[in-house]
Formats: structure tokens, sequence, C-alpha cells
């Protein structure tokens, strides 16, 4: 009978799947796509829970099936991002002038760093009003073991001091880096792209052939990278479908209720920070509307697939074609982004761990403890690696540096998909205002294209 009803649940599926392929062909925009997948992944994996219950093995069969095009899909992202990195910061830097560059890269970080803080205090501010409490949480059998990995995650982790963290960055092999191995993969290679750009420039004196030629070469790769990526975005609704409709299906609602003002805080906190990245745009004076509209399907996209690393390549083609952002600028802030200052994994969620474990253990808090903290979390942001499991470092580096125990973070793990899918869209969204401030700011912002109405012609190019 199982069978029966698996093969009846991945029919449903095949005919939704096919329903968003008619979408296409019926040149439907690509936000209006992403969004219904969303929406249908949602009702499809809560009527799969509904009807078949938690842990039912219909449901575990289907999404083995289903799976396939989810982490298909993430796997092709993932696949490109490091290409991607490559080519974005080398042709930005032999395709435009040195000190521009310089200017940029300060003002993203700058950017990045400084949100990082806002959100922190944010986190703190939120759990301390609801009185998030640890005491509370009584850790069962699981959560004690996974409390007992984090503390030897965290003796690993801490086995390097930040300045050995910081000299990774460069990396020893550079072709190891390009495999993605390692928390510091992304930044090593943006490091080595950048210094072989810098290298093209500094031949073009003695050199001219030579420098105009390897420029020739990255901006012919640049073009088919770009292809590649065009060609792996026109994917994007049927992974959001999969992803989302395997998440709902699969979630522990026990536990989420059980943990559910956790979960409100968090999402309190997340939102109120998403008004501080749109104050932000209107200080700048861009529409906040407008970037609303325009960041729907990479902010979709990262609430779906927890990575961020994965949301570059939707980061960089909105921050281009849809923003007016230069190039050079956007490819920066959205690499950086997948790697230094995330408002949601490095910010929010490791200042409200510390509060409630805090409060929860009995530490005094007053301005001091929350000057500390708000400090700790934006140094500690960089590093964190921009996929999922990258909040549990940030974790461990802030509340062993306030002297708090780690093992608390394991009280957690039931909902922490819940919270990441949020966390990971503002993340990307962080990103994406550094680019947007940092393009204004040194006049490389097309105003036109960023006010532009994009509706139809939202169709990511064939």
């Amino acid at each position: 009978m199982n069978t029966i009803y698996t093969v009846l649940v991945l029919a449903v599926a095949a005919l939704i799947l096919y329903g968003l392929s008619y979408m296409q062909k019926k040149h439907m925009s690509f936000t209006k796509r992403v969004l219904t997948a969303l929406v249908v992944g949602i009702i499809f994996g809560g009527a799969l829970q509904l009807i078949f219950g938690t842990g039912s093995e219909v449901i575990t069969t289907s999404n083995t099936w289903i799976n396939i095009i989810g982490s298909g899909y993430v796997r092709l992202l993932n696949m490109i991002v490091i290409p991607l990195v490559f080519v974005a910061i080398t042709t930005s830097i032999v395709n435009q002038d040195a000190s521009a560059l310089k200017k940029s890269a300060s003002s993203i970080i700058l950017i990045l760093i400084l949100t990082t803080a806002i959100s922190a205090g944010l986190g703190a501010g939120i759990a301390g009003i609801f009185g998030l409490d640890s005491s509370e949480l009584i850790a069962g059998q699981a959560e004690t073991a996974r409390g007992e990995a984090l503390e030897t995650t965290l003796t690993e982790f801490q086995s390097k001091t930040i300045p050995e963290q910081i000299t990774e960055i460069i990396p020893r092999n550079v072709f190891y880096a390009m495999t993605g191995q390692g928390s510091s993969a992304t930044l090593s290679v943006v490091f080595f792209a950048a210094f072989l750009g810098i290298a093209t420039i500094g031949i073009r004196k003695k050199k001219p052939e030579s420098a105009e030629a390897f420029k020739n070469f990255l901006n012919m790769l640049h073009d088919i990278v770009m292809r590649m990526v065009t060609m792996v975005l026109r994917l994007t609704p049927f992974g959001v479908f999969a992803l989302l409709s395997r998440f709902v299906s699969t979630s522990n609602y026990a536990e989420i209720s059980r943990l559910f003002e956790f979960v409100l805080a968090s999402y309190i906190a997340i939102i109120l920070m998403f008004v501080v990245h749109l104050l932000i745009l209107m200080l700048f004076k861009l529409s906040p509307t407008k970037y609303l509209k325009k960041a729907s399907v990479p902010l979709s996209f990262a609430f779906s697939s927890r990575s961020s690393a994965g949301t570059l390549p939707l980061n960089v083609e909105t921050q281009v074609e849809k923003f007016g952002v230069s190039t050079g600028i956007a490819n920066l802030s959205a690499s950086l982004g997948t790697s230094i200052g995330q408002n949601g994994c490095a910010g929010i969620y490791p200042a409200m761990l510390a509060v409630m474990i805090a409060v929860g253990t009995g530490v005094p808090m007053d301005v001091s403890f929350f000057v500390r903290l708000i400090l700790i979390t934006a140094i500690s942001s960089f590093g964190i690696a921009g996929v999922g499991g990258g909040a549990t470092f940030a974790a461990l580096t802030v509340l062993s540096s306030m002297g708090l125990p780690v093992g608390l973070v394991g009280l957690l793990i039931a909902i922490e998909p819940l919270i990441d899918m949020a966390r990971t869209a503002l993340n990307v969204s962080g990103s994406m205002v550094a680019g947007l401030v940092t393009a204004k700011r040194l006049h490389e912002l097309d105003m036109e294209t960023y006010n532009k109405d994009f509706s139809d012609s939202e169709e990511v190019s064939a």
C-alpha cells in the first residue's frame, strides 16, 4: 500500500513540476515562477505531513526521489560558485582602476561589519525583551550528545588562533582552495583572484601585449561562466519547490512548538533587521519598495536553500541586471558576503544565544556585557562559512569568547533549520545592501536601472 501512495505522491509532484515548466513556456516572469514554487512547495509538504504523519515511510521514500531535484540544483549552484568568484574578481580588477577597487572593497567590508554589529545589538535586545532563559529548556539524550559534540568542535576550532585563521585565507594550494574545501575556501579564491588581477595590471607597462591578451582571455572566460550561471538559474523554480516541500514535510513540529518562543523572537529580530536594511537604503535615497520587489528571487532562494554561497549567482545577477550595480562591486559584495559579516548567522543568532544562556547560567548582564558581546560578535563574523551550519561556528566563537558554555547550543538543534532559512535570507540581503550602498557612494550605480519597473523582463535570459 505504501508503494501505491508513494507513486501517487510522486505523480502529484511531477504534475507540479510540469506546471512550473508550463509557466516557463508561457514566458511568465521569473519572480512569479519562483514565488509560485515557494508557496506550492510549502503547501505540498504540509499536505504530505498532514496526510501521512511525521516520519512516514511514504514521505521518506518520496523525498528520496524529489530530493534529486533539490539537492541536484544546490550542487549545480555550488559547482559554479568557485568559477564565478574567480572570474568575477579577476575581471573586476583588470577592467577597472585599482584605486577604485580598493575603495569599494573597504566600503563593502565596513558596511558588512557595521550591519553585523547592529544585528547583534538587535538580537541581544529582542532576547532580553522576550526574557529568553535557557534554564527552562530540558535537554534530551540526543541533545546532550549534540552538546558534547559541539564541545569537541570548539576544542578543534580553538586549536588555531585568530591570526592563524586569518593567515589561512592565503591558499597554500590554489587548486585545493578551488575545490571549495574548508570554511575559508571562498575567501582563499578571492585572495588568489585578486592577486592574479593585480599581477596582470603590474605587467601592463613592461609587457602590454601579454597583459591585454590575458585580460581578453579572462573576459572570454567570464562570458562562458556567466552562460553556465544562466543555464543553472533557469532551474531555480524547480529547485525551490523540491527544497521547500522536503523541509516542510519532514519538520518536527512538536519540537518547534516546544521552542516556539525562541523561534518567534528570532524571526522578530530578523524582520527588524530587514527594516534596518531598508532604512539604510532610504538614507542613501534608494527606494525600499524597488529593492524588495527585485530582491525577492535571491531572498526566496536563500530562504529555501539555506546557503549564502549557493545563492551567490542569483545575488550577482540581481545586483547587476536589476539594481544597476557595477559588475566589479556586485561580484565583490556577493563574494565577500558569503564569509564576512553575515547579519543573520554571525550577528543575530550568536547574540540571542549569548543572552539566553547568560540568563540561564546566572551571568550578570550589565552595559559592559552587551558592549563586549556586540564587539566580539562583529569581529568574529569574519570567515563564517556561507553554507548551512556556519551559524554554529559563529555561536561557538562568540559564546566561548564570552566565557559561556557552548554545549547548550545543542538545545536548539531541533529548530535550527527553521531559523536558518530566515537567517540566510538576511545574510544575502546584507551583502546586497553593502553592494548597493557602496555603488551609490562611488557613483557606480545606474539609477535608471534601479528605478526601472521590471515585469516580464525579469526573465532570466535564455
